[in-house]
């Protein structure tokens, strides 16, 4: 299986394109030129579907033309002849066509494969308002069901109860319908990806007026949202007759909500908008999402009702690349805006539910510990937030550092300057004594001189940092505000119990490390608060992640978190993926191996430091994610299982039991670890 790893088809990928060729005016052996030619690119390129315009082979803007019969033998003419010229390409061809059957004209999606013609599924909804009359033309396709076309010497599959799902590439099963379906209230792609299609295509002519490019894009972002598929548009572009509207030729792919990719327009060229489509998260999603089942149960189950037309589509198991944008940091958006809005968002859902915490508990004080590290210092920005929405003090927080064997003077020295910048109470609590006399009391070496810095040296620090938060808090009429995150909870990175998985709330618990840096560089750049307060804020983003609880070597090498448990953007980026899709490590292995093999390709978020991009190889990649697998399913699920309240802050998933994800304490990460040393090289 190793061998087919670089191949997208190994991972359920299909490579699907929404096809703009230059139209004409009723020219057919024209238009059966253009198809082909695109159909031959589509083919070099890897493609295993395309979608082309509504009529794109009759033409659409031909008026009463279609209703010549001179027009309807070309038509008809026109699909054999795109069958027979593309009898050995690879891609399913989905082809506009207007078709005679039974005494009637129908508006249809032929499609094609392989030089065989699979099926014809007629229009459903005929627009016959403002600049539309079609239902002069064409008859709609409603209640088709079961029957078959004539075209050339064979009979084939007619209607609307249609799938084309291919038999050796699982997940690849598609579903048409023709420009007006997908304006009705209740689309027939919502019927088809029902009954089993995860890749819904709409043929449409679609003349533009303005505005209407964003009206067909929210279209589909919110039918591929609301029935969890791929939706493929393609729009009819220049050479359409201009008697009375306009063309530009809008083609795009959404995903399960997301824009994949879209289409020049207006422009003199025929055009391929290509995109690998994940097949495997569009079926993992509908599994998650008990809604989709009950609305399949609430059609009349939908699968009983459709034929599945199935095709040997003999999909490439060779390195054709990854045609499909993949962000780095899968919490992060690349593109600032909407980068911007989520950190609004992220940063006010843990300011709103700090202060619903803080209001429910009618607590006097909140107490936090204060490293000078990414967490406690995100934490106690929220704190102070919090305190001023509900009118009350920064000095109601009582901020605490707490120096241990290997603190260092820089993360405590900005410690302090935070406190003092913010406005909070600060004061210091050395926790070296305490500590030097529980190892005593135990007997550990360390106590008799020796540099022994094993688990049990670094818990009885961060115990104690805890256990002084706890009674604080219960002195000062308080509670105690955790600061781990969520890559720490995935990773099991934190002390159990009397320690930094504990707290009385755990305000960061649903925002991973990636995300908590762009957070704070949103609240310096939007000006949440002071110069003072940004200027320590810049600080401590420079700084390394380190736990400072063992000593620098001798070298005066600081203790590494990220040397110990891998690179935070490659575990946030595995725990995506397992935690929201469910993929198996293979396929998540093939995701980061292009999100990350080239640090000078791809898109990087904004305002992410350029000495910090860099690059890691699959053999890199697969050692933390073998890491990750172990540490996430078998090691410290017991640590997440008992944490303590604290918000969802994004979509990609919160690790409390209460909310997204349940597991046993007593696991083993067996099955995948042999999934990921079987399928990546």
């Amino acid at each position: 299986m190793t061998d087919a790893f670089p191949s997208i088809h190994r991972h359920q990928f299909a490579r699907v394109a929404a096809a703009t060729p230059l139209a004409s005016v009723g020219d057919v052996a024209a238009n059966v030129a253009a198809t082909v030619a695109m159909a031959r690119e589509a083919h070099d390129r890897g493609v295993d579907l395309v979608v082309f315009p509504e009529l794109n082979l009759t033409s659409y803007a031909i008026d009463d033309l279609h209703l010549q019969s001179a027009q309807q033998r070309a038509s008809e003419a026109a699909v054999l002849a795109v069958a027979e010229q593309t009898a050995g390409l690879a891609p399913l061809l989905l082809v506009g066509a207007a078709l005679v059957r039974n005494g009637r004209l129908y508006n249809t999606a032929v499609a094609l494969h392989r030089g065989r013609i699979l099926g014809v599924v007629p229009k459903t909804f005929l627009p016959n308002y403002r600049e539309y009359y079609e239902k002069r033309w064409f008859a709609s396709g409603l209640g088709l069901h079961g029957l078959t076309i004539r075209l050339g010497d064979a009979d084939v599959p007619f209607g609307t109860d249609l799938l084309f799902a291919a038999d050796d590439l699982p997940g690849f099963v598609v579903h048409a319908e023709i420009c007006e379906d997908y304006w009705a209230p209740i689309p027939p792609s919502t019927a088809g990806a029902l009954a089993g299609a995860t890749i819904c295509c709409n043929l449409s002519a679609s003349n533009i007026v303005i505005g209407k490019g964003r009206e067909r894009m929210l279209l589909a972002a919110a039918q591929s949202a609301r029935t969890s598929s791929a939706y493929v548009y393609s729009a009819a572009g220049p050479g359409e007759s201009t008697t009375d509207v306009a063309w530009d030729g809008q083609g795009f792919v959404y995903e399960c909500g997301d824009l994949m990719v879209e289409s020049k327009r207006f422009v003199q060229a025929a055009e391929l908008a290509v995109v690998d489509v994940d097949l495997e998260r569009i079926v993992q999603e509908r599994l998650r999402n008990g809604t989709f089942n009950d609305s399949a149960a609430a059609a009349g189950h939908p699968e009983t009702r459709v034929r599945r037309i199935g095709f040997a589509h003999q999909p490439s198991l060779t390195d054709i690349g990854l045609e499909r944008p993949i962000r780095r940091f899968p919490f992060v958006p690349n593109d600032p805006a909407r980068r911007d809005e989520d950190c609004y968002e992220a940063f006010n859902i843990q300011v709103e539910a700090l202060s619903k915490r803080l209001a429910a508990t009618k607590s006097k004080t909140l107490v936090i510990g204060v490293s000078g590290g990414l967490d406690s210092t995100h934490a106690l920005i929220v704190a102070a937030k919090a305190m001023d929405r509900l009118g009350r003090p920064r000095a109601d927080i009582l901020g605490f550092t707490m120096p241990g064997f290997a603190t260092g003077d820089a993360t405590k020295s900005n410690a302090w300057a935070l406190m003092r910048a913010l406005g909070c109470t600060a004061d210091e609590i050395d926790i070296r004594p305490a500590a030097r006399q529980m190892l005593a009391d135990m007997g550990h070496p360390f106590a008799n001189g020796e540099a022994v810095y094993d688990v049990t040296f670094e818990n009885v620090q961060a115990g104690l940092r805890t256990d002084y938060l706890f009674r604080l808090a219960n002195q000062r009429g308080g509670i105690v505000l955790g600061t781990g995150d969520l890559s720490e909870l995935a990773l099991g990175w934190c002390t159990y119990g009397v320690g930094d998985q504990m707290s009385h709330y755990a305000v960061n618990s649903g925002v991973p490390k990636t995300l908590i840096q762009f957070l704070i560089r949103w609240c310096i750049r939007t000006g949440q608060y002071d110069e003072a307060t940004n200027g320590v804020l810049s600080t401590i983003l420079g700084q390394e992640i380190s736990p400072e609880l063992v000593p620098a070597g001798a070298d005066g090498t600081m203790q590494s978190t990220e040397s110990m448990i891998g690179p935070y953007p490659l575990n946030d980026f595995f725990a995506h993926y397992v935690v929201r899709h469910g993929l198996a490590p293979s396929k998540v292995a093939f995701l980061a191996w292009h999100a990350w093999r080239d640090a000078a390709s791809g898109h990087w978020p904004a305002d992410f430091p350029a000495e910090a991009r860099t690059a890691y190889d699959l053999p890199t990649i697969k050692h933390w994610l073998e890491r990750f697998v172990v540490r996430f399913f078998q090691l410290s699920q017991f640590k997440r299982s008992a944490i303590p309240n604290g918000p969802k802050v994004s979509g990609g998933g919160a690790l409390s039991p209460r909310g997204d994800w349940r597991a046993p304490s007593d696991g083993t990460a067996a099955v995948w670890l042999d999934e990921l040393r079987r399928n990546v090289p």
